[in-house]
């Protein structure tokens, strides 16, 4: 029995040392890798930190073609104009990898209250959460980067190419991506982390869903008119479209509106005292209420009295804009109807894209790079093929489970708070209300909204 433990010591040893020795070897020189991350970014970037982080996988060579040039944190005093509202399942992931020291040394704003209303009702619903377990967590997108590259400095097995533009797509006989700089480079599993544009995604092929929402966002960086704790998220329904404000620290905000073209352009030409007022307007003007609208809530209220709730809450007023923070950028809906074929996979943009008034976006990526990586080290434990469609399947119907509540319940909520039509805006300020006084409705939403 001695000499049997003895082995078994000996034998775990040696096994320590071979990996070890796997997991700290240099990165693949060669065209050829064991998996390419095509396309960088917030969810790109992370996924390859992920893979290259996990135990099972620290022995694989990685590609990461970033389209754009070396990453490096510009404008380090002020707040970036994009920021997102990491949910606690995504700061998990940031934990996992090691990033969340980074971010947490450095600024973030935890969000403990959401509210949101209706212009043509004032019909609200409001969230809280546990002191201990933010609704949100605040991040500028560049410090993320930021975090995530800082990681990716000490890690062996994981190759960047900077300024690489992906120009064609081969899944047959092996996934391979060629440059348009010439170079051609092939793996066992080729990821598409590049866009809702994707060339991955147009090699996979299946059926996808994209349009257009004809709206812009306009983002900037606003100065509130008092410092106070500044834990609220703000998110009012107006005529033209969502208007919300994310909180960064005491006295300043992120502005997310979602607007009209012309009026997103007619916003950025403003001069900051007019944006000012066009925005202070978007929280705070009283809108006129239609007949049957005000009937209907009328109603409600006698039937169920106070039981509800009062009415909204108003943010602070806007009394400065940070300048050169405003931008625009173009919204829209994609999903395609598979994630994953023989030798590749998409996550991010390139497989979902969502309108931002739920701040879901890129949680839904940074769930993808959490479950692909547990797939990707699961089926390496195995001794699998990484590009073998029989486990990335398994990545597919997760992911499928999971995103498309949350996508086609945010494009069905973009087209209900899209329209004036009288009956619309009465039903939906009915169930708003409804949804505000029933806390078990309520806590679904935000386990689905939180993981």
């Amino acid at each position: 029995m001695i000499r049997t433990k003895q082995l078994l010591k000996l034998a775990n040893r040696r096994n320590f040392i071979q990996i070890s020795y796997f997991c700290s070897k240099s990165s693949n020189s060669s065209s050829d890798y064991d998996i390419i991350i095509s396309g960088g970014g917030l969810v790109g970037t992370t996924l390859a930190c992920s893979l290259a982080k996990s135990e099972r996988l620290c022995d694989k060579s990685i590609l990461l073609l970033e389209g754009a040039p070396v990453f490096k944190r510009t404008n380090i005093e002020g707040y970036s104009n994009r920021v997102s509202a990491l949910s606690p399942g995504t700061i998990d992931l940031m934990k996992a990898i090691n990033a969340w020291d980074h971010i947490s040394a450095t600024r973030f704003k935890a969000v403990g209250h959401m509210q949101i209303w209706d212009a043509a009702s004032d019909a609200h619903i409001s969230f809280r959460g546990d002191p201990n377990k933010p609704l949100a967590y605040i991040v500028e997108n560049d410090l993320v980067l930021d975090a995530v590259y800082n990681q990716l400095k000490d890690v062996k097995n994981v190759k960047i190419l900077n300024n690489s533009r992906v120009e064609k797509v081969n899944l047959v006989p092996k996934p391979s991506v060629s440059l348009k700089s010439g170079e051609t480079y092939s793996a066992d599993l080729l990821i598409g982390a590049d866009g809702y544009n994707s060339l991955v995604r147009k090699a996979i092929g299946g059926s996808d869903i994209s349009l257009s929402y004809e709206q812009m966002g306009v983002v900037a960086t606003i100065e509130l008119s008092e410092a106070n704790d500044n834990i609220t998220a703000w998110q009012r329904f107006i005529p033209t479209g969502p208007v919300a404000l994310l909180p960064l620290n005491e006295s300043l905000s992120s502005l997310v509106w979602t607007t009209t073209k012309d009026h997103a352009k007619k916003l950025l030409q403003m001069d900051a005292t007019e944006f000012i007022d066009a925005l202070n307007e978007a929280f705070y003007k009283e809108y006129k209420k239609d007949r049957l609208v005000t009937g209907a809530m009328d109603t409600f209220k006698s039937i169920f009295g106070n039981n509800m709730g009062e009415g909204p809450q108003f943010p602070p007023k806007i009394v400065g804009v940070v300048d050169k923070s405003r931008a625009a950028f173009p919204l829209g809906f994609s999903h395609n109807s598979t994630y994953v074929m023989q030798g590749a996979a998409i996550v991010g943009d390139a497989a979902h894209r969502i309108h931002p008034m739920a701040g879901q976006g890129v949680n839904l990526g940074f769930g993808d790079v959490k479950c692909l990586t547990e797939v990707l080290s699961e089926a390496s434990y195995r001794g699998a093929d990484l590009g073998d469609v029989t486990h990335l399947v398994q990545y597919e119907k997760e992911r499928l489970l999971q995103n498309l509540p949350i996508m086609f319940g945010v494009h069905g909520l973009q087209r209900l708070y899209n329209t004036d039509n009288p009956l619309v805006v009465a039903l939906r300020s009915i169930g708003l209300k409804l949804t505000h006084g029933t806390p078990q409705i309520k806590d679904l939403f935000m386990s689905r909204a939180m993981s």
